[in-house]
């Protein structure tokens, strides 16, 4: 595939833009790589079904990169909760090896779309009832919380996300303060996004390449060039994160959740 410069700047702009949204909500930026890449790859000749999946998995791969800039930038302001990162983190690593390695492959494009849309409209509506948790309320133990870390592995690893629609809220139910919720789902997408790489890697390693530059279910020039980009803007969402009332951050999640809910809902239906 030839990477003409319409094609480059489309790749460099959407870095760009997921980069922001990273830092700016710990969300990893699958909401917009996801869909955006689906329509630059099927308007290259790629079958819908599979474009889908190598969206997701691109996808996927680019917050290696994201999650590195966004959480050295919420380090700096004191906003990761290491503590959490170590506790939920080796469920993520099981959860992402067995939606990588094995789910993603059995399951159709247009069910992996269904699960997305459910999932996300439903953390959007938590977030938006603003409900307050019980004061008593605090993150689980061990046990609970590799339980949390594998679904949240598994789900992000379905759908090509960062797994923020269900970490962020999940924290904040927990109690645990928007802003510190939000940097530690940054922190989480580096293993999120390691585990279920390989996954892919695994998965998809005897497919046949569909186009130049894929690997797998991977499209390395889709990778290389969002990366680039998303790296430089992340520190930048991240600082609009601190600037930003709980309120304002909570209302923008929300919708961000909603209209990629009601994307991926057409696609499932379409």
């Amino acid at each position: 595939m030839n990477l003409d410069l319409m094609l480059v700047a489309q790749l460099l702009v959407l870095g760009s833009c997921t980069g922001f949204l990273a830092g700016l909500l710990g969300i990893g930026g699958g909401m917009l790589i996801v869909p955006f890449m689906t329509l630059i790859l099927s308007a290259r000749g790629v079958e819908s079904a599979l474009a889908v999946k190598m969206a997701i998995a691109t996808s996927m791969a680019t917050i290696v990169f994201t999650s590195i800039s966004s959480v050295r930038a919420h380090h700096r302001r004191g906003a990761v909760r290491w503590d959490l990162v170590r506790r939920i983190a080796p469920g993520i690593v099981i959860g992402g090896l067995i939606a990588g390695a094995g789910a993603f492959a059995a399951l159709r494009g247009t069910t992996l779309a269904l699960v997305f849309a459910v999932f996300v409209a439903f953390s959007a509506t938590q977030m938006l009832r603003n409900r307050q948790p019980a004061p008593s309320r605090q993150m689980p133990g061990t046990a609970g919380s590799l339980g949390a870390g594998t679904l949240i592995g598994f789900m992000s690893g379905l759908v090509g996300a960062g797994g923020g629609f269900i970490s962020v809220p999940f924290m904040t139910w927990c109690n645990v303060a928007m802003h510190h919720a939000v940097a530690t789902s940054a922190a989480l997408g580096l293993p999120i996004a390691l585990a279920n790489t390989v996954g892919y890697l695994i998965g998809g390693w005897s497919m046949p390449a569909p186009l130049p530059g894929a690997l797998g279910w991977l499209w390395l020039p889709g990778l290389g060039l969002i990366a680039c980009a998303s790296v430089l803007t992340a520190p930048l969402g991240a600082r609009a994160a601190h600037a930003l009332q709980v309120a304002q951050l909570k209302r923008a999640f929300a919708l961000v959740l909603y209209l990629l809910a009601l994307y991926m809902g057409g696609k499932a239906l379409g």
